[in-house]
């Protein structure tokens, strides 16, 4: 159905994020650093983030000016703005009656001195900020207009300051804004020159806070918006950098206890073992956390691992899921749990998938509902199953019966002699025999979201034609359906279930197959996690030829994963097709497939992706496809 009307349908371009994800990576030279989207372009240290501005959406210079960001923060804020010296100007901004004034004054004119900076150490970026500045000129002359017309007079004069250090004339006009405004303009022109010849951090800090001292006797309120944002809890105590927090300073007393272990002290694993000076004497138990000042023992905690930015103060230690309340699972035949460890060392997953938690089910034994409809939609299948079948008996049986000697190339044969008397003569000879089945193993991924429950019905046409063509070609393949568990997901959890309906075991089993219409729409998908599990299975397979089939219906959406989830799950491809397996998505959808939709989907996979318009013809569009993956597989 076309929708005309859509409300808050605003959308992510996955293929500009991933371009500012490489670029603050080439720029930092460090791949943990991460892209992120916030009101104001800032550096987050703690948690090594770089967050470019929404200024710039529903911009024609939106591109230019979101690289600007990043370039601005990367090479400029990373290397070049001091640290100590911005926590030092905001203990002095904060005891002035305008602070928001001097620290938007500070941001405005560090950011400039970085541009240079940037500009002179990666040239290329010049066409960048010449874009962003004209951007940014233009938005403070409106500004400062609408500011003067409400009579918001300070707002007005940092709009007007913005447009003087930005000018490439010195003889910028400034309209009247206020008698005591206008009474310091000479002044106020002077001071800003200065910025000019700032060299460091420390020097527009200091220049800030002389404007803000000579100016906060006149200005009688401080600014109403944020242009430039100061971010206080990332420089400040709470959100200090690895460096600030590591703990340097010695205990202030150095003693110890003389009273040795006697082996019977019930020391838990999870404690951290320090004693206080007050609790000199040995127990039976204790649980205490470390102190400031402490005595020093022999006794020796295990079991323990190094904490983390994401851990809370009691949860050092790795707890488990509970079993979700909306779907029980419990009467599965079996269930195969992963879980992800929270340490985070290696993530094996993706770093998106750090708390992602796979649990594999089987398939109950099929009702007889199941295998009616079964049988009803293989009937309705059966010409493309035996169409398929027909043509790749016929192609293995022509390789079979293909001549191996008197070739053009191949082996050079032992008897030469007819390279005289023959005219063309066939000098060469294939060594092995052909094989006489498909070396080739299929894994198809069902995206079983509750966005599918429009289309899952008709999806399951296709996914029977891709089991019966397979199985009668006897091709090993497996069938495995995904989701996430949407009520039971939380920052350090995310159960992820993956419902293998058919497994390589059994997909050449004459009666396998019903347990298809097991798969059921559920709740979000985790697509990237999904595929790096599947990618892991046919890893472990021994045939030459692998093919990972996805069906889909939309983007990724799943718990913390609506941002970063198309650029992950874009990397499990990556890392799939690198160990030699070929990824191939099914795009499906009930109607006309919008631009948006199609150029994220391309983004994710390339060029290897089918759009189904209409999921009523997703095997007329399978079948081409199954047909040309099995040739190549010959």
């Amino acid at each position: 159905m076309k929708r005309f009307i859509q409300f808050n349908d605003k959308k992510v371009d996955s293929f500009l994020f991933m371009q500012l994800s490489d670029l603050a990576k080439t720029l930092t030279k460090q791949a943990d650093w991460e892209v992120a989207f916030g009101v104001q372009s800032y550096v987050d240290f703690v948690n090594r983030k770089i967050y470019v501005s929404h200024f710039w959406d529903n911009r024609p210079e939106k591109v230019d000016g979101l690289k600007s960001d990043v370039c601005l923060r990367a090479i400029g804020t990373l290397q070049y703005t001091t640290i100590a010296e911005v926590r030092a100007f905001l203990e002095q901004a904060n005891t002035t009656s305008i602070p928001q004034f001097a620290k938007q004054l500070f941001m405005l004119a560090e950011d400039l001195r970085l541009e240079e900076l940037c500009k002179r150490e990666r040239p290329g970026t010049k066409k960048w900020f010449r874009t962003r500045r004209g951007a940014y000129r233009h938005y403070f002359q409106s500004q400062m207009h609408a500011n003067l017309v409400k009579s918001v007079y300070t707002d007005t004069l940092f709009a007007a300051m913005y447009l003087l250090l930005t000018s490439e004339s010195p003889l910028e006009e400034i309209p009247p804004i206020s008698e005591p405004i206008d009474h310091l303009m000479p002044q106020i022109r002077q001071l800003l020159g200065q910025f000019f010849d700032a060299a460091s951090t420390h020097d527009v800090a200091r220049v800030s806070l002389m404007m803000t001292r000579m100016l906060e006797e006149i200005l009688e309120k401080d600014m109403l918006n944020t242009y430039f944002y100061l971010p206080e809890h990332s420089y400040g105590p709470q959100g200090m950098l690895m460096e600030d927090i590591k703990r340097s300073d010695p205990l202030n007393n150095c003693d110890a206890l003389n009273e040795g272990k006697d082996g019977d002290e019930d020391v838990h694993e999870q404690t951290l073992p320090t004693w206080h000076r007050e609790t000199s004497e040995m127990t039976k138990s204790f649980l205490q956390f470390e102190l400031e000042q402490g005595t020093q023992t022999d006794l020796l905690g295990e079991g323990v691992r190094e904490g983390e930015a994401g851990d809370q103060a009691l949860a050092l230690v790795q707890g488990s899921s509970q079993k979700s309340n909306r779907t029980d699972y419990t009467k599965q035949v079996e269930a195969e749990k992963i879980h992800m460890q929270p340490s985070g060392k290696g993530e094996p997953y993706g770093k998106e998938n750090k708390y992602a938690e796979a649990i594999f089910l089987s398939p109950s034994p099929p009702s007889f509902a199941q295998i009616r409809e079964y049988e009803q939609k293989k009937e309705e299948i059966a010409a493309y199953q035996k169409k398929l079948k027909k043509m790749m008996e016929q192609m293995l049986e022509h390789k079979k019966i293909m001549p191996r000697t008197d070739l053009h190339f191949g082996r050079l044969h032992k008897k030469l002699l007819r390279l005289w008397t023959d005219e063309q003569p066939r000098l060469f000879y294939k060594k092995r025999t052909p094989s006489i089945a498909i070396d080739a193993v299929f894994t198809l991924l069902v995206d079983c979201s509750a966005s599918m429950h429009d289309k899952m019905e008709e999806t399951k046409r296709g996914i029977v034609l891709f089991h019966e063509a397979l199985k009668s070609v006897a091709v090993p393949h497996q069938i495995v359906g995904f989701w996430e568990d949407a009520n039971e997901a939380n920052e350090t959890n995310q159960p992820n279930y993956l419902h293998t309906v058919i497994s390589f075991a059994a997909s050449q089993k004459k009666q396998s197959g019903p347990e298809i219409f097991q798969l059921q729409p559920q709740e979000d998908n985790r697509d990237g996690f999904a595929i790096r599990l599947m990618t892991e299975q046919l890893r472990k397979r021994t045939e030459r030829q692998k093919f990972l089939l996805v069906f889909s219906d939309g983007e990724p959406a799943a718990y913390g994963y609506e941002q970063n989830g198309i650029i992950d799950t874009h990397e499990a491809v990556l890392e799939a097709r690198k160990h030699g397996i070929e990824v191939i998505n099914l795009f499906l959808a009930n109607g006309e497939i919008d631009e948006g939709q199609q150029q994220t989907i391309q983004n994710i996979y390339g060029k290897h992706c089918l759009f189904v318009p209409n999921v009523s013809t997703l095997p007329d569009r399978l079948f081409p496809l199954l047909k040309k993956l099995l040739y190549k597989s010959i």
